[in-house]
């Protein structure tokens, strides 16, 4: 058991991660806490930002900007609601979160403090971390909130077996600057996903004709920001709520048919430069996007980058899963957008321990994202209606290990269920005031016409999602149901 170098500080709560789901966690207690209470704010980063301060530094948002945010804290940018804002732009309003939190609750922020163990007892909870110059610090508190269980790294090089190609990462390689902007050698990016549209996006708008080629693996395909988030008048006459789509996603799923569901999601409000891409991750993407990227891709390869290895003299091929090799260009950049969300090997407590001292906010997905269990749970517990509430959880990350279509269906059929046990035990300013709503920047006519809906049908569908997610337990053999009582 570590044994600490310093006295410990007794703080009200102690929030372990200071990105989306643990500020949301810090805004909700807020509410709750005297401003003569004190919350520490604990991150092994040096900000406050999450993954946000380790990733690409060309991303925006995909969403609009007064969509993300904790809580109801409105953003000060002073832009139209269509904006994308920046890396810098989102770190920036995280900050000033934090801020409006500080208005109410005292604030401490242990930045550049690693949690190293959580332990409870009848009493407190004392928690150990480590500093960044790696002595160890305790905290004390009468609750934690453990919002770092998900710990997403910072995409790396790929490492290959070729000396004459220059591998990176768009952590490691901002492709608007640098070396590789300054050449014209091929380009090959590696996956599809979000990252791997926002690295293409880039470089075929920073450098138009320069040789932009995708390793795609089954493809990817995202929400038409256009039809979900239109803007002006269009807000009141045309579009499709994204609470609607996202519902009737989860309303489709049976356990089963992720693939079935995934395609009528594509084919019915989906885009994407892929044709029959298989894969969605809650993304969005306008269709000047798409366009762009697919008139600016060269190669578009359906298949998974297994190597790069050289070949005779002055040959470099890509060696695939599948298809036969390929050659390429001596001198290429290959830039790694993999997932940032891998499966990998995790142990995570229950969503609340048996003292019902700590809560944690992990890949079991209580509400299917970390800002909502964030916010949610949050909530519950200091309604008192943490312990009551039968919520369920998913094991997301056995799941994820055999289909990640099936993670993202049961991930909204867990979202709704657990929404709806949320709705019936909070009072309904909770959800009047939670920020995250992606039907947020729609009016309030039509916003009403999707609340009226949820009401009229949460109940009514509550055993629908929870078949869907038992069938999905059974068929993988993993942990899917009622939250794990330990007390």
């Amino acid at each position: 058991m570590p044994n600490p170098q310093n006295q410990s500080e007794h703080y009200d709560l102690c929030i372990i991660g200071a990105g989306i789901g643990g500020l949301n966690a810090l805004y909700v207690a807020s509410q709750y806490l005297k401003p003569d209470q004190r919350i520490a704010l604990v991150d092994r980063r040096d900000r406050v930002g999450g993954m946000w301060v380790d990733t690409y530094d060309y991303v925006r948002l995909h969403q609009p900007h007064p969509c993300f945010t904790t809580g109801d804290v409105k953003w000060t940018l002073g832009k139209k609601p269509s904006h994308l804002a920046s890396k810098t732009e989102v770190l920036d309003h995280f900050q000033h979160c934090v801020n409006e939190s500080r208005k109410g609750v005292g604030v401490t922020e242990l930045l550049g403090h690693e949690m190293v163990e959580i332990e409870e007892t009848d009493d407190v909870v004392r928690v150990t971390c480590r500093t960044n110059d790696r002595t160890l610090a305790t905290i004390t508190a009468d609750h934690v909130i453990n919002a770092a269980a998900l710990d997403v790294d910072a995409l790396q090089p790929l490492s290959l077996s070729s000396s004459q190609v220059r591998s990176v990462s768009p952590e490691t390689c901002d492709v608007r600057t640098g070396e590789i902007a300054s050449d014209n050698n091929p380009v090959w990016v590696i996956g599809s996903g979000k990252t791997g549209m926002d690295t293409a996006h880039t470089l075929i708008t920073h450098q138009p004709g320069r040789e932009v080629n995708l390793v795609a693996g089954t493809g990817s395909f995202f929400m038409s920001r256009d039809r979900m988030f239109p803007s002006g008048t269009k807000r009141w006459l045309g579009g499709v709520r994204p609470n609607y789509v996202l519902t009737e996603m989860a309303d489709r799923f049976d356990g089963t048919n992720e693939v079935d569901v995934l395609n009528w999601m594509r084919d019915t409000y989906g885009t994407g430069p892929i044709p029959h891409a298989q894969h969605f991750f809650l993304g969005a993407l306008s269709e000047g996007e798409s366009t762009r990227i697919r008139d600016g891709l060269g190669q578009v390869v359906m298949d998974h980058l297994v190597d790069v290895v050289d070949h005779g003299e002055h040959g470099v091929q890509i060696h695939m899963r599948k298809g036969t090799p390929i050659d390429i260009a001596p001198g290429s950049w290959i830039v790694n957008c993999t997932s940032h969300f891998v499966s990998r090997a995790r142990t995570e407590a229950p969503y609340v321990s048996a003292g019902g001292r700590v809560v944690t906010i992990g890949f079991k997905g209580m509400f299917g994202f970390t800002s909502f269990g964030g916010y949610f749970l949050t909530h519950l517990l200091y309604a008192g209606k943490l312990r009551e509430v039968p919520l369920y959880e998913a094991d997301g990350n056995a799941i994820l290990s055999h289909s990640v279509p099936a993670t993202v269906l049961g991930s909204l059929a867990l979202t709704q269920y657990n929404l709806g046990l949320a709705f019936d035990h909070l009072p309904a300013k909770v959800f009047k005031d939670f920020g995250l709503d992606f039907d947020r920047l729609y009016p309030a006519p039509r916003r009403l016409v999707g609340q009226l809906k949820f009401l009229a049908g949460h109940k009514r569908k509550r055993e629908r999602y929870r078949h869907a997610l038992d069938t999905l337990g059974e068929r993988f053999d993993v942990h899917v149901g009622p939250v794990i009582k330990t007390s």
